[in-house]
């Protein structure tokens, strides 16, 4: 049932955050907003030289030359104004692969807080499939902005993003489509990524100093600093809840963002290290050029998103100047009633998602790289609902409540899940808090299409000190936020709703993991 699960969605689901392998079905009639205009493809001559240029930008990125002395080199800021600042890097894993990765700050603290007395909170942003930390961006800003009018708050968040190794700008230093000395033997598969997660939180978010308490030998304060808050969407929600469940000591709470319960196909034949073999890498080679199509992205993404508006260019997406209209309709200065986050200027102004995506894949490296995710299996040792059921951390839900792929119905299998730890013999898992939250409007990337209802309800759950703050602090629900391109409404859902799951929906979400 499992491999006939993640067929179902091999069929469905791409680049933005599940694994995909043949062309999209038909979409429903009606998604977007009633205002929205139709979607004009981004895939141009012109825009394909851009995709050329920008994948030509990342490979010198990355084939950058580190220091000698460190596996951490940190590249030029292209993302710094006034109050934030947005850094972008590099860290060898295993010391030898390059992985890029992001980390997002505010250069000032609340004015109602000492400098001293500020705790600094490590936040972790794990990706979908086939995007890149950007798909962050405006995730990383709305939490910076609204965190720093918590007037009260003596947190300061350290944000991260991080591309997988065989994704975005995270490659071996010279891939020669599976062929070149440091692709041999490399696999890509989960327990891959798991390792270079678990590792890059080792290595580089809990060794970097992340507090200004002026007593560091405060028991509390050691706790929050020796811990990471992981916020995954789609695969990123997968490796998210088995990191969580490997690893538990390194993790301080767990958000899964319409998390994917499955991975790849787990095909026979081939363990999934390169060099692959003649087959697997003709049949790699077909599929991947076919889910990279200017025009199957775009659809996917059509399916993925309730409203175009929110990925086609209709609006800025970058951390500097996510959500001005593009193009330009903002050179008369006006910023249109919209909030001091969403009216900074900066690059990236009117870039489509697809334009992003496309080139993440024009290296040598990606048809390699996905005929190996295609062959490679799940994470070893548990699947996803048993390690959900065992994580010994508080756990939010915050689902889009239009993915066509992880319905509501398959987070209320997860929330049934998550509250039959109460019956559990671990402890932790007993004790710890669980919410789920569902954003009206949203289709399978909140992060991306709602980055301002998501930091509402965030923020208060990553703010409370512990389980029983979890358990009671409101995440506004039934309430209305404004997004660039419409509204979103907020609300939570009971265990007693969820527990009542209909019988199509039980089946329906019993085939997906």
């Amino acid at each position: 049932m499992t491999r006939f699960a993640v067929l179902c969605y091999a069929t469905t689901a791409v680049a933005i955050g599940i694994t995909a392998f043949q062309a999209p079905p038909a979409l429903p009639p009606i998604r977007a907003a009633s205002n929205s205009r139709p979607f004009l493809s981004p895939f141009s001559a012109h825009t394909s030289s851009r995709i050329r240029n920008h994948h030509k930008a990342l490979i010198r990125r990355s084939s950058t030359q580190h220091n000698s002395d460190s596996s951490i080199s940190a590249h030029t800021n292209h993302h710094n104004n006034d109050e934030y600042k947005l850094e972008q890097r590099t860290w060898m894993f295993q010391d030898k692969y390059p992985i890029a990765y992001e980390v997002a700050t505010t250069t000032t603290t609340n004015s109602e807080s000492n400098e001293e007395d500020v705790l600094t909170v490590p936040i972790l942003l794990l990706n979908g499939f086939g995007v890149g930390s950007f798909h962050q961006h405006r995730l990383m800003r709305q939490l910076l902005f609204q965190q720093q009018q918590q007037q009260e708050s003596k947190k300061r968040y350290v944000l991260y993003g991080i591309d997988y190794l065989g994704q975005g700008k995270s490659w071996p230093k010279d891939p020669q489509d599976g062929n070149s000395p440091d692709e041999y033997q490399l696999g890509y598969s989960a327990d891959m990524w798991l390792d270079q997660l678990a590792s890059f939180v080792r290595e580089v978010v809990l060794s970097t100093p992340t507090t200004t308490t002026a007593d560091t030998t405060d028991e509390s304060t050691t706790t929050s600093i020796n811990k990471v808050h992981l916020v995954g969407n789609s695969v990123g929600g997968y490796l998210a809840t088995i990191l969580t469940h490997q690893n538990p000591q390194l993790i301080s709470t767990l958000t899964l963002l319409n998390a994917t319960p499955v991975w790849g196909l787990n095909l026979p034949g081939w363990d999934g290290k390169l060099p692959a073999p003649a087959v697997p890498k003709a049949i790699g080679r077909q599929m991947f050029d076919l889910i990279r199509n200017e025009d199957v992205i775009r659809q996917y993404l059509e399916a993925a998103y309730v409203r175009a508006e929110a990925f086609d260019g209709t609006f800025v997406d970058s951390f500097d100047g996510w959500g001005c209209i593009a193009a330009d309709n903002d050179d008369d200065g006006r910023d249109n009633g919209r909030d001091e986050a969403t009216t900074a200027s900066g690059s990236g102004r009117g870039e489509p998602l697809g334009v992003k995506i496309r080139a993440c894949t024009e290296g040598n490296g990606g048809h390699a790289a996905f005929a190996s995710i295609l062959w490679s299996a799940p994470a070893s040792g548990v699947p996803f609902y048993e390690a959900l059921q065992h994580v010994p951390v508080d756990v939010l839900l915050l689902f889009g409540g239009d993915d066509p792929w992880c319905t509501e119905a398959v987070g209320k299998r997860m929330h049934v899940t998550l509250a039959s730890r109460r019956n559990g013999g671990d402890d932790a898992a007993v004790t710890a808090a669980c919410r789920f939250v569902s954003l009206g409007n949203v289709g399978h990337c909140p992060n991306h299409e709602a980055p301002k209802a998501v930091a509402q309800v965030l923020i208060p759950w990553l703010n409370a000190d512990d389980s029983e703050e979890r358990r009671v602090v409101p995440l506004d629900s039934l309430c209305q936020i404004h997004e660039p391109w419409g509204e979103v409404l907020i609300r939570e859902i009971s265990i007693e709703e969820s527990e009542s799951l209909g019988l199509i929906d039980r089946f329906v979400s019993s085939m997906v993991g």
